[in-house]
């Protein structure tokens, strides 16, 4: 380990994940499995979610093409970045109206929109692209555990087929390796051929935070972890369960306290609010705490 992890500085938190290196061979090759929330966890989700910034780009692109579109109300807000007018219809609401924008395309045309995005977009605030925005630690601990026989995956509370059309290319994750909140499908028939259609409806009642991530994660991989990264109370639940494995087990937590290299903020869940902070959780629990500030020599992936 003396070379691994050469973002990792010094310290507690370099020290517990050597030492949790140091006992792998506890571990039977089956079970090695990493699980990672993305948005604050392996990419920058300031100053806003990324796939946000992916849903807004597309509405202006759809009121290019038909300016009717943007006067529906919940694109109006968008559009003005009317904040009173977002906040009473809520999240959920505003977020369902942008989903919307792609239904009847095929999971094809969905992916290459992305792809593009990605391609030619940039963070609103460091004008660098979006690439850029990964956490350069957390790629060298997906490389360590990968280098230990470790399967790694991305759980995410953001949408699986937003995330499986870059994740192969931005951490070597294949799409069938993204967990994620889904959207449904309808097959369509068309002169003896089948293909799928986007809908705007979710699969299930619920997003993929919280909760639900353990239980998705058991219904899509059909592996528990070991290993679990997160960065908020969305996350808690899923380091707990790989904190349960009877043997070896890694719970890191991603602290957000580098105003100057990225941003200072507490983390906290996007769809429901938590009794306590997801520090004083991390405490509580005995997980480990990442400090971008203390702990990270480099915070971005190619800067």
């Amino acid at each position: 380990m003396a070379d691994a992890l050469p973002s990792w500085r010094e310290g507690a938190t370099r020290t517990a994940l050597v030492e949790f290196f140091d006992r792998i061979d506890e571990i039977p090759r089956r079970d090695r499995v990493a699980v990672f929330d993305n948005d604050g966890t392996m990419w920058c989700e300031k100053p806003s979610y990324t796939q946000a910034d992916f849903l807004v780009h597309e509405l202006r692109l759809a009121v290019t093409r038909d300016p009717a579109v943007g006067e529906r109300d919940e694109y109006r807000a968008v559009l003005e970045g009317d904040r009173a007018a977002l906040a009473e219809m809520g999240l959920v609401r505003v977020v369902m109206a942008l989903i919307e924008l792609h239904t009847a395309i095929t999971p094809e045309d969905f992916d290459e929109r992305v792809r593009t995005f990605f391609a030619e977009a940039r963070h609103p605030d460091r004008g660098m692209p979006y690439r850029h925005q990964r956490y350069q630690p957390m790629l060298e601990l997906i490389a360590e555990l990968r280098s230990h026989g470790f399967d790694v995956y991305i759980v995410s509370a953001g949408g699986a087929e937003f995330v499986r059309a870059i994740s192969d290319d931005f951490y070597g994750v294949k799409p069938e390796g993204v967990v994620g909140s889904q959207i449904d499908y309808d097959l369509v028939r068309d002169d003896g051929t089948v293909h799928l259609i986007r809908t705007a409806q979710l699969v299930g009642v619920e997003a993929n935070e919280g909760e639900a991530k353990p239980a998705n994660i058991q219904r899509v991989l059909g592996r528990r972890p070991v290993v679990a990264g997160g960065n908020s109370a969305g996350d808690a639940e899923m380091l707990q369960y790989a904190m349960s494995y009877d043997g070896p087990s890694l719970a890191l937590l991603v602290d957000h306290d580098d105003a100057e290299r990225e941003y200072a903020y507490a983390s906290t869940a996007g769809t429901f609010e938590a009794g306590e902070s997801i520090l004083d959780t991390a405490a509580r629990l005995g997980w480990v705490v990442a400090s971008i500030k203390d702990d990270w020599e480099t915070v971005f992936a190619d800067s």
